[in-house]
């Protein structure tokens, strides 16, 4: 089988079309190479992978397929040229190669190619002929000429009849190319010596090797009938529309003979081919021509049908109608998708190429022209690539954030009477590019907090959107690098990167900050990232956290300050003011004076938003010269806040008068705080001996404890000794006196006694509180705690302990 490449030519379109032909021999075995389209298209075999190169084909056979790997076209199944295009030529598969990233586009021409692989083939095996003796030479006889489905010279060629001593074979060409087969009598018939006589029709064809095909004739020779028939034309011409109801009248036809009776009836009848012409129409015996099968334009757009007129003696007379198929416009246009894009980025630039689709229409003239159109408000147009090819391309800028998917309505329909259409619905994506920046809701920010607060308090949230998608939308706050008062900003306030609240950092001062300024950043997730800024500005609202304080009259420690009121004051006689401030603001500053304790309240008042000390009485001899006034002051917050200040005023007329009771008074102060002082001094001598002593009990203890040990311990006999005094007499072995203890401390002497109360035998024990913590007797006998080992030194001691 050989395989040849008619010729290659490649063109650039949007998308890219190239053309080329193969011609390949029909019934090759499937996997034969039809042709290296790598080579041939000048692309490289990598460039078909990546392309995702696939075959389309209109009507869905799959007789050639693509080998990527290879880059040549190759047999799919086996081509039967007489199944795929019967008598046409030449006879051609078109197929388009497609690939993508981009997307080109490649029509394929394979030509198929005749071989003799089928022989002239009769419709019936035998055929009957009567015939009267009476005809004369010359009479002609049609016969059923054969059909081969090969073409060309592999074609039906030749005709033979043999034997030939009565009858000889004679061919006609025709228009259609087909030849007119009829056996001609040259020698007359003698019934009564050969009344059946048996032919052999052979139709040979051109091909190498000739193949053959063969039928067998049967004459029986009747008597006289000497006119055969005859038709009134040598062919007829008729029309019908496509997809006629059965029974529909094409056309009549009609032939005469001269013969009488019998003879001269005739029957019509429609030539057996093997194309089955005879299975869509016949002929009645009038002539008319009905049709009795189905026509359509789109499988054949005319027949040619070879009709028959037969007398009752067995002659006949052939003739022929031509019959063309009027088109319907009955097929609605087909639209195949080739190609499309699933998404398509948004800054794709003009005329890019989403959808590459087909449209076919059977019918022809203007029923098979055909009509696109997209539907409104889309940003894209159709553009024609090539014959029956069309595009889809980008018309203007797409947007995701206006649109982010478009339903594509492909409708296609053509221009017959009435139109048909079809039409297809396509998604396309589009997918997301970070061109928008976060927004924030306002264009600048306000926010209060109350001063004093904790730090870490949200103040408040930030909001910024981004019309983008995904990742691009994702926004991130950032709190941009500043100073106020030349302290960074992030000292002040911190801001949450992916919620936008704003916390204090630190607790705020009104009294030292009263607002401040400062820049978020929203940023996006893209890259690269977008980003923009928005001013926040924070106000610090006062809270009564400061006291009023008193400017006048002014506070001393060491010296008294007096006011001087003459005893001859009116009332309302002006004594002083009382000036204060609050460094709150607001309400919290809005101060009120009231007189809370005065030596006399019947002589003073103050006023209440002023501070005016005035009097509201006539002054008296009565009236102390020293009148003590004790003013408050308080803010108006919520709790208030107040301050208290003393005024002293003199009333008198003369500066020695008011000098000799301010300096009483001062002694006394004088007096109390030096007995103030004292008192402290003793408690913390006393406290000091307290401590000394027991430190001092507890060490002795210890020393002694450890020396009956030893002495226990020892082999010398113990000897108890007792006291004359204290010896026991009742015999009970323990102190049989009572100590009675009374502590006496006076405020005048400054000083603490420890007295002991002197029991039946008159011994006094005396503590003074300056001696070291040793203890003295009271009598003139030597003291029987002078001896180391005497009970009553050891149960003392319990005593004391306890």
């Amino acid at each position: 089988m050989e395989r040849q490449v008619l010729f290659f030519t490649l063109f650039v379109v949007a998308p890219a079309v190239g053309h080329v032909s193969y011609s390949i021999p029909e019934e090759m075995v499937k996997g034969s190479v039809v042709g290296n389209i790598a080579r041939d298209l000048g692309l490289d075999v990598n460039r078909l992978k990546s392309g995702k190169a696939r075959i389309f084909t209109s009507d869905s056979s799959e007789y050639i397929e693509l080998s990527r790997e290879r880059g040549v076209l190759l047999v799919n199944e086996r081509i039967d040229r007489e199944a795929l295009c019967r008598q046409t030529t030449p006879c051609a598969l078109h197929l388009q190669i497609i690939l993508e990233n981009p997307m080109e586009l490649f029509r394929i021409t394979v030509e198929i190619s005749d071989i003799n692989d089928n022989s002239p083939t009769f419709k019936s095996t035998e055929q009957h002929f009567e015939i009267s003796e009476s005809a004369v030479v010359g009479s002609k006889f049609v016969l059923e000429r054969a059909v081969d489905l090969d073409i060309g010279r592999n074609g039906l060629k030749n005709y033979s009849l043999k034997p030939a001593d009565n009858f000889v074979l004679k061919l006609e060409n025709q228009p259609d190319g087909n030849k007119k087969v009829e056996m001609v009598l040259h020698k007359p018939l003698d019934r009564e010596k050969e009344e059946q006589i048996y032919l052999m029709l052979k139709a040979v064809d051109g091909g190498e090797p000739q193949m053959s095909g063969t039928v067998k004739i049967y004459v029986t020779v009747l008597d006289a009938n000497d006119n055969p028939p005859v038709f009134t034309q040598s062919f007829y011409k008729a029309a019908i529309k496509e997809n006629s109801q059965k029974g529909t009248t094409l056309t009549q036809v009609s032939a005469s003979d001269a013969d009488k009776g019998l003879n001269q009836e005739i029957a019509y009848s429609v030539s057996s081919t093997i194309d089955s012409v005879s299975d869509i129409f016949q002929l009645n015996m009038k002539g008319e021509v009905i049709l009795v099968g189905e026509v359509d334009f789109e499988k054949a757009k005319s027949y040619q049908i070879d009709i028959k007129a037969k007398d009752s003696g067995g002659l006949s007379d052939s003739s022929k109608i031509i019959l063309d198929i009027i088109d319907v416009n009955d097929n609605k246009p087909v639209i195949s998708v080739m190609s499309k894009s699933d998404s398509i980025s948004e800054n794709s630039p003009y005329h890019t190429v989403v959808v590459l689709f087909s449209v076919l229409d059977p019918d022809s003239g203007n029923n098979g022209r055909v009509n696109c159109r997209l539907n409104e408000n889309i940003p894209f147009i159709i553009k024609t690539s090539s014959n029956d090819f069309y595009t889809i391309v980008t018309d203007s800028e797409l947007d995701r954030e206006r649109a982010s998917e478009y339903n594509i309505t492909v409708s296609c329909s053509d221009e017959g009477v009435p139109s048909l259409s079809s039409s297809v619905t396509l998604t396309l994506q589009i997918s997301d590019v970070n061109d928008n920046a976060p927004v924030f809701e306002m264009s600048s920010y306000e926010a209060y907090i109350v001063e004093n607060n904790t730090p870490g308090l949200s103040i408040f949230t930030v909001k910024a959107t981004d019309a983008d998608w995904n990742q691009n939308a994702r926004v991130s706050y950032i709190l941009e690098d500043s100073s106020i008062n030349g302290v960074p900003v992030s000292s002040y306030v911190s801001v949450s990167a992916d919620s936008g609240v704003i916390h204090a950092v630190r607790s705020f001062d009104y009294e030292q900050i009263k607002d401040f300024r400062f820049h978020v950043k929203a940023q996006d997730g893209g890259s690269p990232p977008l980003s923009s800024n928005v001013t926040v500005k924070i106000l610090i609202q006062d809270q009564n956290d400061n006291p009023p304080q008193v400017l006048y009259p002014v506070q001393t420690g060491g010296s008294v300050v007096a006011e001087m009121v003459p005893r001859s004051a009116e009332v309302g006689y002006l004594v002083t003011k009382v000036v204060a401030v609050d460094v709150d603001s607001g309400q919290n500053a809005w101060l009120s004076y009231k007189l809370q304790k005065a030596t006399d309240r019947a002589l003073f008042e103050v006023g209440l938003q002023n501070g005016e000390i005035r009097t509201i009485r006539q002054v008296t001899d009565k009236d102390a010269v020293k009148q003590r006034l004790t003013v408050i002051v308080e803010d108006n917050g919520q709790p208030s806040r107040s301050a208290t200040v003393i005024v002293n005023v003199a009333v008198a007329d003369s500066f020695p008068e008011v000098l000799s009771e301010f300096t009483d008074s001062t002694h006394d102060k004088e007096y109390n705080d030096n007995l103030t002082f004292y008192l402290v001094l003793a408690l913390a001598v006393v406290s000091f001996l307290f401590i000394t002593c027991l430190v001092v009990i507890i060490s002795v203890k210890i020393y002694r404890w450890r020396q009956s040990r030893i002495l226990y311990h020892s082999s010398l006999p113990v000897i108890p000794y007792y006291p004359p005094r204290y010896s026991d007499t009742l015999g009970t072995g323990t102190l049989q006196h009572v100590y009675n203890y009374e502590v006496c401390r006076t405020t005048d002497s400054r000083k603490s006694d420890c007295k002991f109360g002197r029991a039946a035998s008159q011994n006094v024990l005396v503590m003074d509180p300056s001696s070291t913590g040793t203890m003295q007797r009271m009598q003139g006998e030597k003291s029987i705690l002078d001896e180391p080992d005497s009970p009553l030194e050891v149960r003392y001691y319990t005593l004391l302990n306890y």
